[in-house]
């Protein structure tokens, strides 16, 4: 997967790092909790992810202030900050039309806020394991102490060697994970930010309160959260759906906040993602306008062919091959042959 990483600077003076992957309908993913633009594309917990969503869109992503490839001592890392840091991202994007946003988390918060104050400009909204109301705002007797245990717990052991203190915020995130992924996200803790610093972004989870801006949403949104989320309750998936005028909302059947690849939770929330956002349709709209050529190359491409057999098979120079490919990945919206074999395969492509 190839993706190119930009800078920002806020107008509080923070450097943002965002990167954009693929092309065709533009998606765009508020920040989230640790994360790592460059990280992200070798974790066997997020691969998945970069992939389909680079696969079928021009996919937009940040780390947010504090984390990963952006400034960690920016000064005020508190959620007042969350939209306007994803505003100075869309316009550096250059996004000319409406656009989907994927709220994943805290990004859900993230995302309705954006959507009221621009519904102009997002076209879909999909929401997945998300909530309006951070721990703080939630009124169940037992969230508050979990939380500030937790947040203690961060303060002495997240940058330890000894692991068994970020397992235990590991554990929340992907139960259903395999040695590899939770040791690989027990290690994302800590490479991606600070232990003072990750107790300041918890702090800011849990002030988030978008209750009242639910109502003003106009944007069709479409809401998915898993059963038995272990990171953030079913029931605030629920309070989600029932706060934003006409919003879908389907439950899928994981206890992981971040859907692993080889659980049937995630094969259905892709299939949820295309249908609702149109990008199935577009790609199999995109197939129908390639011309002859394009429909040669793109065949010899899913038998396996190189670009130097092609251009022997077809009696063409490898270099317009080359050229033919790259507007044939543009029509269909890939980046890559391993993402062209893969969509013609599921669209039925016929040779």
């Amino acid at each position: 997967m190839r993706q190119h990483i930009r800078y920002l600077v806020t107008p509080d003076g923070v450097h943002v790092a965002w990167a954009e992957m693929g092309s065709g309908l533009t998606l765009v993913k508020p920040a989230t909790w640790l994360t790592h633009l460059k990280y992200d594309l070798e974790s066997p917990v997020w691969r998945h992810w970069m992939q389909f969503l680079s696969g079928h869109f021009r996919y937009i992503r940040y780390d947010e202030r504090g984390c990963g490839m952006s400034d960690w001592r920016a000064a005020d890392l508190s959620a007042a900050h969350w939209v306007q840091d994803l505003e100075c991202v869309v316009e550096k994007a250059t996004i000319e039309r409406p656009f989907v946003l994927l709220g994943i988390s805290q990004g859900a918060a993230t995302a309705v806020e954006f959507a009221v104050r621009h519904p102009e400009r997002v076209s879909r909204m999909v929401l997945y394991g998300g909530y309006a109301c951070g721990w703080k705002h939630r009124g169940n007797p037992n969230t508050m102490p979990f939380y500030e245990a937790l947040v203690e717990i961060m303060r002495h052991g997240w940058g330890s060697e000894n692991s068994t203190f970020r397992q235990l915020f590991t554990s929340m995130f992907v139960p259903g994970g395999t040695p590899e992924q939770l040791g690989w996200f027990n290690e994302l803790c800590r490479r991606t930010t600070a232990p003072e610093i990750a107790v300041e972004l918890m702090k800011a989870r849990g002030s988030v309160n978008v209750l009242d801006l639910l109502p003003q949403v106009r944007t069709p949104t479409l809401v998915i959260h898993a059963r038995h989320d272990k990171a953030v309750p079913y029931s605030e998936g629920r309070l989600l759906a029932s706060g934003i005028p006409n919003a879908d909302f389907v439950e899928l059947d994981s206890c992981n906040h971040v859907l692993l690849e080889h659980e049937p939770a995630w094969r259905e929330f892709q299939s949820l993602v295309l249908e609702f956002t149109g990008a199935e349709r577009g790609a199999s709209a995109a197939f129908e306008g390639l011309s002859r050529r394009e429909h040669e190359i793109l065949a010899l491409i899913t038998d396996g062919l190189s670009n130097g057999e092609i251009a022997e098979r077809l009696f063409i120079d490898e270099k317009t091959v080359r050229n033919h490919v790259s507007r044939l990945f543009d029509k269909i919206g890939v980046s890559s042959r391993a993402q062209a074999i893969v969509l013609a395969h599921k669209r039925g492509f016929q040779a």
